[in-house]
């Protein structure tokens, strides 16, 4: 789509375009590449909301069927509430976003994406990212921008700029970097056990990745930018700020020093109450407003924690920067459940239940953009609001919890055995009884030993932790001063400066996520995180190998079990029947599930033995061949003059012919046998396909076994006699 100002990226085959569509947005931009096209708008409220105390940035990307091609699935043919994937592309957009508006703006900001064309190929996450920027750049918005976006991969041991679906196959690594001219602001992705060392490369790559897309957000904003509007900052009145320092400082510092989060909130929310009745008394209470003195006490909170942290190296738990709280383990904590583990570290505590399926149970996906279509193992992390003891809206899932979950099945998903060897669907469910800081990396470590809980062959134990940090700036801005946090709190992640989550095994990084609160992150402290978290990452999994080594031999009591039986191609059909005729009776009879796929490979899937051994016996007549010399209970299925057809096998049968009926001449076929009869039946030859069977063979071979039964029948009664 041309418009009126065009701006090619040099040297990726990307184009922004504006002037044309939306000329009410405060910005709006299309991003194209290949044939996925997007539009994005930027857009700010004028005003702020009658007591409004925060900011509140909305980012939103939808996708439209039309742009692939496709009706909406479901009765109205409308698109509806966001799926999973345009939820977690809103959240990897607003996340870099965010740190770069003024401090104090408070005017609501909204970002929408709509996904206006696919070629299935490019993903369109990256472009949303670089388009909000773009949008945001060009509009009357106050912003610090612009920021690029590319995902990197690794092909090979080569990497490479936003490869698309075919070549994300190959890669082992989904890494999605997002920075500024000459930092870093946030990442998220995935890898296969890649080295720090390897990572630490990949990042400095993407710096440079996206240069060349920042300097096309320039230039558009040199042909089509508007000039920024001056919107009023919300600022906490200096005498609040003053009033609340001098009388509270010394209190809130001796609450910091509390060591638990319930004592500490309930003894600053008494201080609070207290300074708030004293500021009402000299000011009136009609001159005191709760969000001013609220704001004025997070600032106070903010100042000590970071004061103290910087000064003394000491944290308000009592740990040094690098310790880690104390970390405890359980598994197998609860009956019938086919996984389970409690993971304990400090306050923070995950209750982290596995469940294993059949290929039935499997997730589907719309696949719109491309890539999958569906996936076998899911996560899911709740955050249930007593678990930070509170009472809130319960029952409903969130972005953040979408996110997080997202973060701890990826990084996960390395871990797990190839489906062929391990034929399961497999559901991690983390409901967090706990809350203070770093539930999703808790997640992690709960999941991979709820998954060796239940018997999953995991390649690797797993683990994560979070890297904080605290700076301090000159007046330029720039960092004089900064201490890395091991395994940060909650209010560590609150009142500081980087939230860096990094999982992985002994061999190298699975999963990784990094969020910033302040407008970029040097690579000298960047590279100086990745070491420290590894130091950390390696003592929680010597904790949980020295609670669990390996994965149970032996799946649960209730656990599925899958038998795999491999048939040839063509008896696919005699297996299914006709319309499914034979798997749905196999079904029925022994209470098994029974999938086959292309190549032969039948798996059954089974609770009890019983169950599994009925279930094999079916298959196996149903894919079996008559034998010579094997002696058959069959049906008869055929009445001839010449003789009779009996089944021998499902969809199997052969010819009895009137002189093989009986040890005597048979005038009739139906002296012997009529429609339905069963009959024991031997085959005494198989010539051109088609099959010869003998009753009378059949009863000579049940004569002689009697008779040789006989003589030990006889003695055996003269024993018990005697």
């Amino acid at each position: 789509m041309k418009q009126k100002h065009n701006v090619k990226v040099e040297g990726l085959d990307i184009e922004f375009a504006t002037g044309t569509l939306a000329g009410l947005a405060s910005g709006a931009v299309t991003i194209r590449s290949g044939e996925t096209e997007l539009f994005v708008s930027a857009t700010a409220a004028s005003s702020l909301r009658p007591g409004q105390d925060f900011f509140p940035l909305t980012v939103d990307y939808r996708e439209k069927f039309s742009a692939g091609g496709k009706f909406p699935g479901g009765y109205f043919k409308r698109e509806g509430k966001p799926s999973e994937k345009e939820i977690l592309t809103s959240r990897l957009c607003d996340r870099p976003l965010r740190p770069l508006f003024p401090k104090g703006f408070m005017n609501e900001v909204q970002v929408i994406g709509l996904l206006l064309s696919t070629d299935q190929l490019n993903e369109p996450d990256v472009l949303m990212v670089n388009a909000a920027s773009a949008a945001t750049l060009i509009s009357d918005i106050p912003w610090n921008g612009p920021v690029g976006c590319v995902r990197v991969g690794q092909i090979d041991g080569e990497f490479v700029t936003n490869p698309n679906h075919d070549e994300m196959l190959d890669s082992d690594l989904d890494l999605i970097y997002v920075g500024s001219e000459t930092e870093m602001l946030m990442i998220e992705g995935s890898a296969e056990f890649i080295s720090d060392e390897r990572f630490y490369e990949a990042l400095q790559y993407g710096q440079q990745a996206i240069q060349p897309i920042i300097a096309a957000q320039k230039e558009l904003a040199k042909l089509a930018g508007k000039e920024k509007k001056d919107f009023p900052l919300l600022v906490t009145p200096k005498e609040i700020v003053d009033f609340c320092e001098e009388h509270a400082a010394a209190g809130v510092k001796e609450a910091l020093n509390c060591d638990s989060y319930t004592e500490r909130k309930l003894a600053i929310e008494t201080i609070a109450k207290e300074t708030t009745t004293a500021l009402e008394a000299k000011l009136g209470a009609e001159n005191v407003k709760a969000d001013d003195v609220a704001r004025a006490f997070d600032e106070i909170q903010e100042k000590l924690y970071r004061q103290n942290i910087l000064e003394t190296g000491k944290r308000v738990d009592g740990r040094g920067a690098k310790d880690l709280r104390t970390i405890s383990c359980e598994t197998g904590v609860l009956p019938r459940v086919h996984g389970s583990a409690i993971f304990n570290r400090g306050e923070t505590q995950a209750l982290v239940i596995s469940t294993l399926g059949t290929s039935r149970d499997t997730q589907d996906i719309d696949g719109l953009t491309g890539g999958a279509t569906s996936k076998s193992f899911i996560l899911h992390y709740n955050f249930p609001p007593f678990s930070t003891g509170e009472a809130g809206r319960f029952g409903f899932t969130g972005r953040r919890e979408i996110g997080h979950g997202a973060l701890a099945e990826r990084s996960l998903l390395p871990i797990l055995p190839p489906e062929d060897e391990f034929p399961y669907a497999i559901r991690v469910v983390s409901e967090v009884m706990s809350s203070n800081g770093s539930t999703s990396m808790a997640s992690i470590c709960g999941g991979c030993l709820s998954l060796m809980d239940a018997g999953v062959p995991i390649t690797a134990p797993c683990a994560g932790i979070s890297t904080g940090l605290v700076t301090e700036k000159d007046e330029n801005g720039k960092i004089t001063k900064s201490v890395l946090l091991t395994d940060i709190l909650g209010a560590e992640d609150h009142f500081g400066d980087m939230d860096f989550k990094i999982a992985g095994t002994p061999d190298g990084i699975t999963g990784f996520q990094l969020d910033l609160k302040i407008t970029g992150l040097p690579f000298d402290i960047t590279l100086e995180a990745i070491k420290q978290n590894r130091d950390a990452r390696m003592k929680i999994l010597a904790i949980m190998s020295e609670h669990m080594p390996e994965s149970r031999k032996d799946l649960r009591e209730h656990a599925p079990r899958i038998h795999t039986i491999k048939i040839a191609p063509e008896k696919i059909g005699a297996l299914i029947g006709p319309g499914g005729k034979n798997i749905r009776r196999i079904t029925e009879v022994s209470g098994a599930q029974v999938d086959i796929n292309d190549e032969g490979q039948v798996l059954i899937f089974a609770t009890d033995k019983e169950s599994m051994d009925r279930a094999i016996l079916e298959v196996d007549a149903c894919t079996a061949e008559i034998e010579v010399g094997k002696t058959y209970r069959g049906i008869v299925r055929g009445v001839k003059d010449f003789g009779a057809f009996v089944e021998c096998l499902p969809g199997k049968e052969g010819l009895v012919h009137i002189s093989e009926l009986a040890d005597f001449r048979v005038n009739k076929t139906e002296d012997i046998c009529k429609l339905g009869d069963e009959m024991v039946v031997k085959c005494i030859g198989v010539e051109k396909g088609k099959v010869r069977l003998s009753r009378k063979a059949a009863l000579e071979e049940a004569k002689e076994a009697a008779e040789e039964a006989a003589p030990e029948a006889e003695a055996t009664e003269e024993a018990t006699a005697e």
